[in-house]
């Protein structure tokens, strides 16, 4: 059993960390878990802002669909990210969806005290605007790889992405991740993953296993998506 929970989800998270007491109880006394089955939707484009959600455990991507079916994945979610502030602040429907990849355990903090906390607290205003500029240069940065890199230098750039103190918690050396999930999230075909993944494992970045990967060098993965650009526009 995970010894992750909905409390040390928002206590070891950064702006968790800023509340006083006062703030911590308010949120604890409010926030609630929802646990969302592999294939479902934790948000749906069009669903009404009314909590700020947080990954206790699992995986998600955040995704949208054009009208003739295509779907884009935008990025992943895993432990310890936060996601929705947009849709709250502007008072608006989601405007993607975020599907589970494998049994989720969500924190859920209600509208009302996502803006009691705004308008009490500087650090946590603070730790909003810093989650929000992260995840503003992880949306370029994903443009930038959909429309300039290869696949192998999208798989590892997608690895590497899961690697931001900024926007979730360090997942460690192992990364459990299968083929699957990593074709989702980088955008390609399992078949394409899989031959981008036997890459990097020959080149010394990644080694895998039955269950997952190990990173053995992640600037390395950040380096070799970065050379890969080079030497495609050069």
């Amino acid at each position: 059993m995970s010894a992750h929970t909905l409390h040390s989800v928002i206590d070891e998270s950064t702006w968790g960390r800023g509340l006083t007491a006062a703030e911590r109880a308010l949120v604890v006394s409010s926030a609630s878990e929802r646990r969302v089955g592999a294939g479902q939707a934790i948000v749906s484009v069009g669903d009404a802002a009314s909590h700020w959600f947080g990954m206790i455990d699992g995986l998600a991507k955040m995704s949208v669909t054009a009208a003739d079916g295509r779907i884009t994945t935008l990025t992943g979610s895993s432990r310890g990210a936060w996601f929705g502030e947009g849709s709250l602040l502007r008072h608006a429907p989601f405007r993607y969806d975020v599907i589970a990849l494998r049994e989720c355990r969500i924190a859920q903090v209600p509208r009302a005290t996502f803006e009691a906390l705004r308008q009490s607290s500087l650090p946590f205003n603070h730790c909003l605007q810093h989650l929000m500029n992260a995840r503003l240069g992880l949306f370029i940065g994903m443009l930038h790889n959909d429309r300039l890199l290869g696949p192998d230098a999208r798989v590892a750039a997608c690895i590497a992405s899961l690697y931001n103190p900024d926007l979730s918690f360090d997942p460690g050396p192992r990364l459990d991740l299968t083929q699957a999930e990593v074709a989702l999230l980088a955008g390609v075909s399992r078949q394409r993953a899989n031959q981008a993944l036997q890459v990097l494992h020959e080149r010394g970045l990644v080694c895998l296993g039955s269950r997952g990967m190990l990173i053995q060098d992640l600037d390395g993965l950040r380096a070799f998506a970065c050379q890969a650009n080079k030497n495609t526009n050069g």
